[in-house]
Order: structure tokens, then sequence, then C-alpha cells
């Protein structure tokens, strides 16, 4: 008896794009990464602050040296240690939340292992004619990663999955959890093809390997996603940072005079992106440019799965899965 096969989808332009994808660059090449600080939109947030801090130092500079002395001195070891411990917290703050983002792309490189070990075991077991099978378990496991791409963001998108069978997706509309959804209907056509001895129960065994790291990984995510930095923490380096920038023109004017402001202000540029840029990574499965391209993944694990189980691929989906995650520079 055959299954139900997976209902076409029909893909509009830039369907599966994101709002802004990430920047990949050849960092041996300075000079051409400078040009394109455009496309950083974290850079950009970070000269507006600058300029800010330029104003509020060119303000202290003109009152102190033609109007009135403001009595605010800090003594110059004094602030040379906080600045120290200030740059020590900025490293250990930078450094956790690379630690996260690259935990995230760590996690949906196994994601996309685990669906390409799944694709390679069915397809030597399916039989090359059993079409229907194919393109059900195609549509069904690569249904995972794209619902898992929307549940880490805005919500997952049922018109981007697979129709499997008549009324899937409108019961996966009902399930709070929708990537559990996917993982339950594929172990349920496990356990069919395993009743109608398609499969035996050793390969459910290799298969449940796999299977099982779906959601392994997909719990991992939430974890990243659900824990945030805490929020003292965060608060408390914002508020030296800031309280750092403030009395920094207060020091160097005597030593600089007006060449205090641009010292202020590059100053100012370091520690406010650094800050900024943790801020920025700490959650890898936002839509910055500095996050993971989960989309551009998903789609690539959806061309490898329909290939290795000899499915026809849209050929909208090859261009899509092909597209450089930015522009390449």
């Amino acid at each position: 008896m055959p299954v139900a096969t997976a209902a076409p989808v029909v893909l509009l332009p830039n369907q599966f794009s994101c709002n802004s994808p990430m920047i990949v660059y050849k960092s041996g090449d300075w000079w051409e990464a400078f040009r394109h600080f455009k496309h950083s939109a974290i850079i950009r947030s970070v000269f507006k602050r600058v300029l800010w801090v330029g104003l509020y130092a060119t303000a202290v500079a003109v009152i102190e040296q033609n109007w009135v002395h403001i009595p605010i001195s800090v003594d110059k070891e004094f602030f040379t240690f906080m600045g120290i411990l200030l740059s020590l917290l900025l490293s250990f703050r930078t450094s956790t939340a690379y630690d996260r983002f690259y935990e995230g792309r760590r996690l949906w490189g196994q994601l996309v292992n685990n669906c390409r070990n799944l694709a390679v075991l069915l397809d030597a077991r399916l039989a090359p004619d059993d079409q229907a099978n194919r393109e059900y378990l195609a549509a069904l496991i690569t249904n995972f990663p794209i619902a898992l791409d929307g549940h880490l963001r805005e919500g997952v998108k049922f018109h981007k999955l697979a129709e499997t069978a008549p009324g899937f997706l409108t019961r996966l509309q009902q399930l709070g959890h929708v990537p559990s959804g996917i993982a339950a209907a594929l172990q349920t056509h496990f356990e069919l093809l395993l009743r109608r001895e398609v499969l035996l129960p050793e390969h459910l065994i290799t298969l449940q390997r796999h299977h099982e790291a779906l959601l392994d990984v997909a719990g991992a995510c939430e974890r990243i996603k659900g824990t945030p930095i805490p929020f003292s923490y965060s608060f408390f380096i914002k508020a030296f940072v800031m309280i750092f920038i403030l009395v920094l023109p207060f020091n160097l004017l005597d030593t600089y005079q007006y060449m205090m402001i641009p010292v202020t202000m590059f100053g100012a540029y370091a520690l406010l992106g650094v800050e900024m840029i943790g801020d920025e990574i700490e959650d890898p499965f936002g839509k910055d440019s500095n996050d993971l391209p989960l989309t551009q993944i998903a789609d690539r694990i959806y061309v490898n799965v329909h290939e290795i189980l000899q499915v026809e691929v849209p050929e909208e989906r090859r261009v899509q899965a092909a597209e450089q995650y930015s522009v390449v520079f």
C-alpha cells in the first residue's frame, strides 16, 4: 500500500531568504573589508554613538578651556587600573558571546550531518522504485530544519513546509513545538515501515541514533536562545563602560587639550564596539548580519536530502541553496 507523497511546494522569488544575511568575507583583505563597513548594522550603530561621544567631549573641552573649570578628575594610576579591569571584563564578555555563537553553528552542523545520514541509510534500504516512500521521507526530513529555523526566530512559516499528507500542516499548526511534531511523524513512519518489513529492527536501531539527534539539536538551540547573558552582569558592564567614557575626557584634557576629542572618540569606539558586538552575537539565531544563516543551511539540507533519496529537486531550490550568504569580498 503506497504512502501519501509529499505535496509540491510552490516557491516564490526570495521566499526563503533572510532579512539580513550573514556577511562572508576574506579575512586577509583588510582594505577591501574596510570598504564594506556599510554592510554591518552594528558598525553603523557604533559610529552613531561615537559621534555623540565626540559632541560630549567637545562640549567638555570648550567649557573647560573657555569658561569654567569642572572639578572632576580621577587619579591617573587608578583610572589606568580601571581601564585594565574594564578590558578584562569586555574580553570575558566577548568570549562568552562567541562561545554561544560557535556552539550554535556547531549544532546546525550536526543537524546537517544527521539529516544526510538519515537520507543515506534510507536510500540504501528503500527499493529504487519506491518513489512514494522516498518522496514522503525526503519531505519529512527536510521539513525539520525549515521548521527549526522558524521556531528559533519569528515563528514557523508553514507555507515553507511540504504537505506530506492531507491535513498534516493543519495538525502542525495546533502544536506548540512544531519540530517535535515533525520528528514524531518521522518516527511513526519508521515504525510503519518496520511493520511492513521494509525496515528491519537492526535498521531501525541505526536510524534511531540520527533521529534522536534532531531533537537533541533543537533542545540545545533552545537552551542558547532562552538563556541570555545574566541581566546583572550585562547591565554592570554597560554601566561601567558608560561611566568610564564620561570620565575619560576630564582625565585626558590636561595632557591633550583639544586633541582629547579624537582620542576620546577612538577609545569610545573600541569600548562600545566590543560591547555591542558581544550583544549581537550572543543570540546567533537572529537575522542580523553577524548571525547564523539558518535559512541557507536549511535550503542546502533540502537539496542534499532530496538528491540522496533520488527525489527531484525544483530548480528554484537549487538556486536558493547555491546562493552565497551575502556579498563575498
